[in-house]
């Protein structure tokens, strides 16, 4: 069976909300967008190919595939992040989407997620990888159906935002990668037990 590895910019009180630009999610008045753009090493990116290259499948919810599909869909071929975003699959999760054309090689779960999502898990294929989507991946949690979290967690506490684990879900978790970059963010890699 293929895994769902979550992979997610995180601060050390578990907010991952809008990690890459000041206006990238600004749900609940939130004013911290672009907060891990002091801490940028090239080992993050590296950690970026590595997962993709043993993905086929991106799974995302609608917010965070808009905002991936209008940055990656317009760049020219032979852009290295483009490239590999724009060619893998992806499967978008929404009840407010009419179409997934908007970003090339997606497709659209609307309903009956956790049933779609275990047979999309079931398919023959490589890792499903999720980032952003909070919403979702605290439906997926709250259904036991993430196998991994990798993060890069950054040496930060922004006291609010929307956050990683659902509330009141208890997760254990087994440390399977740990590194340490020079700019004070840990890169972990946990598996679901």
């Amino acid at each position: 069976m293929r895994k769902i590895i979550v992979a997610e910019f995180i601060t050390l009180d578990g907010v991952i909300q809008a990690p890459g630009s000041a206006d990238e999610d600004t749900d609940g008045g939130f004013v911290h967008g672009g907060w891990t753009l002091p801490y940028w090493h090239n080992d993050i990116g590296a950690h970026f190919f590595q997962a993709m290259a043993q993905a086929d499948t991106l799974l995302l919810g609608r917010k965070t595939w808009q905002i991936h599909g209008e940055a990656f869909e317009p760049m020219p071929v032979g852009d290295p992040f483009g490239d590999v975003m724009n060619r893998m699959g992806k499967v978008v999760v929404s009840t407010t989407l009419k179409s997934a054309a908007a970003w090339r090689n997606s497709t659209l779960i609307t309903s009956n997620v956790v049933d779609q999502v275990r047979m999309l898990k079931e398919q023959p294929g490589k890792d499903i990888l999720m980032d952003g989507s909070s919403v979702l991946i605290h439906t997926l949690a709250d259904n036991n159906l993430v196998d991994e979290y990798s993060l890069h967690v950054y040496p930060l506490v922004l006291g609010g935002g929307k956050r990683l684990f659902p509330e009141g879900k208890r997760t254990s978790l087994k440390l399977i990668e740990s590194q340490a970059l020079p700019t004070g963010v840990q890169f972990q890699r946990f598996q679901v037990v």
